[in-house]
């Protein structure tokens, strides 16, 4: 159709071109130059992405890992965590993580496999079943209240925040920032099983509390010690041991204020 625009009465028809002679050695260099072109700037394109991509996987999984890592439990490793976080001197076995070689280099074995290896199950429960019970507990002194829940969730998370701060600014202290942070929010997690404990006791019997929580704010102290000296500082590249003995004793004392904050359940921030 559009071959025939020339038939047409009215239309102008388009000039002709004029006769040039086409080089074959232009087109031979225009060709290959252009060949040349799109392969460098897609060989060079492409390893700017695959060398971004590496870069921002291996980033991910140095800081933030898979999470489907912290959820491979079961009954049988549940149990003996729970002895280990709320009873650390029974534990008799040691406390460095199983490695096993995967694909060319060693990867930690999941929770499953190896007790000492962090979860996030358990945090996320203990975090749940303190709201509960703190929710339960201010229902029996006549304070329960939809916005009273809300009020020690947010407390619960500044909690944990506070704790996973405390581990973190630990590593970063001694020149190593580099565990995975899933590790870290895993380890300050397992407070909460020492404080639903506390707070259990003190709905059985008031003066049970005052048991209890020393109890598990040492017990808890001693875990993260343990941990921290065997898993997390075992990646540090500077080692000073006064100045790591310093940290772990202020690690252990910072579990004190934290439990009795977490553990007076009220609608104050402070007590």
């Amino acid at each position: 159709m559009y071959n025939n625009i020339g038939n047409q009465q009215g239309v102008p028809r388009p000039p002709q071109a004029q006769n040039t002679m086409q080089s074959p050695f232009g087109d031979a260099f225009y060709g290959a130059g252009s060949g040349l072109i799109r392969g460098g700037l897609g060989a060079y394109g492409e390893k700017i992405l695959g060398s971004s991509s590496e870069y921002v996987q291996s980033n991910i999984s140095r800081y933030f890992s898979d999470p489907q890592y912290y959820f491979q439990v079961n009954d049988h490793y549940v149990w003996n965590k729970l002895k280990v976080v709320l009873f650390p001197f029974l534990h008799r076995g040691h406390w460095t993580r199983i490695t096993e070689p995967v694909g060319g280099r060693l990867s930690y074995k999941p929770p499953i496999y190896d007790i000492n290896a962090p979860d996030l199950y358990i945090p996320l429960m203990a975090f749940g079943t303190y709201i509960i019970l703190a929710g339960f507990s201010l229902g029996l002194n006549g304070k329960f209240s939809p916005e009273a829940l809300n009020w020690l969730f947010a407390k619960g998370l500044v909690g944990w925040f506070l704790q996973v701060s405390l581990l973190k600014m630990s590593l970063f202290s001694l020149g190593s920032g580099e565990a995975p942070l899933l590790d870290i929010v895993a380890y300050a997690g397992y407070t909460f099983t020492g404080i639903c404990l506390a707070v259990l006791g003190k709905l059985f019997w008031s003066y049970s509390y005052y048991f209890l929580m020393p109890w598990t704010c040492l017990c808890m102290g001693t875990f993260l010690v343990k941990t921290m000296k065997r898993v997390l500082f075992a990646e540090v590249r500077t080692y000073d041991s006064s100045r790591h003995h310093y940290l772990l004793l202020f690690i252990a004392l910072a579990q004190f204020p934290l439990f009795i904050w977490l553990g007076n359940v009220s609608l104050n921030w402070l007590f």
